[in-house]
């Protein structure tokens, strides 16, 4: 008998394939539909039993069937994926919409008494309440948004149901009715999470330790476009004088020391903000401004392409030096460059390339110097600035790619081994890749996202 399942709990999955003895399995007797509204961490689970694939065979429908089986799980492992990544996030916005209200009835406790208050604080109290009053109905957007996650699940339990009553009536079924609801909800879906992809950066945590290895100086990083199951892991030690990029399978090997191949660049790099993007590196070949494409699969140089006007070996590096003139970085929207020119008066530019021919597909000047940054970051088109690479260093600038704006920002990391030669966002990951002094670690960072639905257009 051939299983054609999805289950998102390996344990339920044992349950029920025999050690669940409510449920039994009829090989012969077609489709046998199981479905879960949620496991014990709320998670969505669908399983679906076929019949063997002779008794399939009699009948075109059963094909029509069978694709709109896959559809129902491929949305149920989406759903899974999008309730790991608001999990976290709607948690932190909970507990600050419960410290809002208690601002709010302090500061109203306050109000009622104002006479008998010292007025230089009423008035500072008064103008903070007023910068967290915007965010009240955000808050609530998030909670509405939670909903329509809620509702997914329901549509799936319904569509579960459907396919179960069409062991009974599978000839008279409306098989194009049953393909456009799938259709519909995976449309709606698609652009659920299309739109939960990105948000802005509100909290960076951790970092955790991976391994301490190497120079106080380096890069490590893992492949945003990679498949869930390509763990690889290159590292590239020092920011100069070196051309050998050690792979590694998974982060298990990577901490173990097990390498599984090594490449010989055939170009020496400088720095140490270089990316792994759709299988390619790209990095800063060593004094110029010219930026390489290395294919990991063929072991050569796809293209290489100079960086217009941009300055090169200690001209506009970060803070620590080091060669850090030219930083290459990916986030959700594609690859970016980012750097700085005479013609900006050596503040910071940003430039969107194609990760092909590495043509500049966009360009934006800050106006942030490059030597008053410590490291700096793309998330969702927005680059985020460190102003430090020392102890005390919190995300300081961010500027919009989408808006053509900037803002100031007052959000700290720990940097725990006092001096960050690295920093970059796996969008994949949704993490940020650090190289500490020696250390490789990881920060998890905190997204806010505002989902609109129809019903808000």
């Amino acid at each position: 008998m051939r299983a054609l399942s999805m289950v998102l709990n390996p344990l339920l999955f044992l349950l029920l394939f025999g050690y669940y003895p409510s449920v039994t399995v009829k090989p012969k007797e077609g489709w046998q539909v199981y479905s879960s509204a949620q496991d014990a961490e709320g998670r969505c689970i669908c399983t679906v039993v076929a019949p063997e694939q002779n008794l399939c065979s009699r009948d075109a429908k059963e094909g029509q069937l069978r694709q709109l089986l896959e559809k129902v799980q491929n949305m149920s492992q989406s759903i899974e994926v999008l309730n790991l990544r608001t999990q976290r996030d709607f948690q932190y916005i909970m507990r600050m919409e419960g410290q809002f209200k208690e601002l709010r009835s302090k500061f109203r406790q306050i109000e009622t008494n104002k006479k008998t208050q010292v007025n230089r604080n009423f008035q500072e109290l008064k103008g903070k309440m007023d910068a967290l009053q915007p965010l009240i109905p955000v808050l609530e957007q998030y909670k509405t948004d939670a909903q329509l996650i809620s509702q997914f699940k329901q549509e799936i339990r319904n569509l579960s149901m459907v396919l179960t009553a069409i062991q009974e009536e599978i000839g008279t079924y409306d098989y194009e009715e049953l393909q456009q609801r799938v259709l519909n909800l995976e449309s709606r879906l698609r652009n659920c999470m299309s739109k939960l992809t990105c948000g802005k950066l509100m909290k960076i945590t951790g970092p955790v330790t991976v391994k301490t290895s190497g120079t106080r100086f380096g890069a490590w990083m893992t492949d945003p476009q990679a498949s869930p199951r390509n763990n690889r892991v290159w590292y590239m030690d020092s920011y100069t004088n070196n051309k050998i990029v050690k792979e590694y399978k998974s982060i298990a090997d990577f901490v173990s020391g097990v390498e599984s191949r090594t490449y010989n660049l055939p170009f020496k790099w400088a720095g140490t903000d270089h990316v792994v993007y759709n299988g390619s590196l790209y990095y800063n070949k060593v004094q110029s401004n010219i930026v390489v494409c290395y294919r990991f699969e063929t072991g050569r140089v796809v293209t290489q392409r100079a960086l217009e006007n941009a300055g090169f070996h200690n001209v506009y590096p970060y803070t620590w030096g080091g060669f850090s003139d030219i930083d290459l970085m990916a986030d959700e929207l594609g690859l970016w460059a980012v750097y700085a020119t005479n013609q900006n008066a050596g503040n910071i530019v940003i430039s969107q390339l194609n990760p092909d021919t590495l043509q500049v597909l966009g360009t934006w000047n800050t106006e942030y110097s490059k030597r008053n940054a410590g490291e700096s970051f793309m998330i969702c088109g927005t680059l985020y600035i460190t102003n430090s690479h020392l102890t005390g260093a919190k995300v300081y600038y961010a500027y919009s790619t989408k808006t053509s704006s900037y803002e100031y920002t007052d959000i700290p990391f720990h940097n725990q081994f006092f001096h960050m030669s690295m920093l970059d966002y796996n969008a994949r990951d949704r993490a940020l890749y650090g190289w500490n002094n020696g250390h490789q670690v990881l920060f998890n960072v905190t997204l806010f996202h505002i989902i609109k639905t129809e019903d808000d257009s």
